[in-house]
């Protein structure tokens, strides 16, 4: 690790100085919750599972604001699985169920280890995983394993700005709303403007500890409605601080 100095030399003011140790590159690994595993993304053991949680018309609007899908027929699918484990940037995790069963995927992606700087995308969440703890620790496996794992210091999100479910879902796991970056991309054909968030190593102690709280079985009662939520406990714990 580098050592580096606080202080600066007179003139026009300057960030403030880091360590230029650079994080680990993501590696094709598992991570294991109580709920789910992340798992290198394997089409020949993942895809019949993905291809029944997402196929048909009832499931087309999961591909909305996705770069491909929703996808007409078992090979094309096939094909897309494929191609997102040729690349290691995006690197793309399967998303499994208590039961090993895949259930949606996501990717780290804008991997910069220099910068320690790194973005998690790509999420579908099949029907199965949305609205429960499952989906909620999958993202708190991610970060986990981004900020404790590999050393990076910034975990981006970006969605599409007229993706309201994918901003509230940022804002719910702690992430912060930075800005909208106007006629950043073309997906599909149609024009779209990003949101950024991002959440912070110095952020990350507080989120992980309201992640680990609210996935803790006794913040739910009988029949599985949470006692307390995210919101509420990271509010908490920054009010101590």
């Amino acid at each position: 690790m580098s050592s580096f100095s606080s202080e600066t030399p007179a003139g026009p003011p300057v960030g403030e100085a880091v360590s230029t140790f650079a994080a680990s590159r993501p590696r094709r690994a598992t991570k294991t919750g109580r709920h789910v595993s992340l798992a290198p993304l394997n089409p020949t053991r993942h895809g019949n599972a993905l291809w029944d949680e997402t196929k048909g018309e009832e499931n087309d609007h999961l591909w909305t604001y996705l770069s491909e899908g929703p996808f007409p027929d078992r090979l094309s699918f096939d094909s897309y699985l494929y191609r997102k484990t040729v690349d290691e940037d995006p690197m793309f995790f399967a998303i499994l169920n208590d039961q090993r069963v895949a259930k949606g995927h996501m990717a780290l992606m804008r991997i910069e280890p220099v910068n320690r700087c790194i973005e998690v995308g790509n999420i579908l969440f099949g029907p199965s995983l949305q609205r429960t703890p499952a989906g909620t620790e999958a993202i708190y496996l991610m970060a986990e394993y981004v900020f404790d794992d590999l050393g990076y210091r910034r975990l981006e999100w970006k969605c599409n700005n007229l993706n309201e479910a994918s901003k509230r879902a940022a804002l719910r796991y702690g992430f912060t709303f930075e800005g909208v970056f106007r006629k950043h991309m073309i997906v599909k054909g149609r024009n779209r403007d990003t949101a950024w968030f991002s959440m912070l190593e110095s952020e990350w102690r507080t989120c992980r500890l309201a992640f680990e709280h609210w996935l803790n079985p006794n913040n739910f009662d009988s029949e599985g409605r949470q006692r307390e939520t995210l919101a509420q406990i990271r509010g908490k714990s920054e009010s101590r601080r």
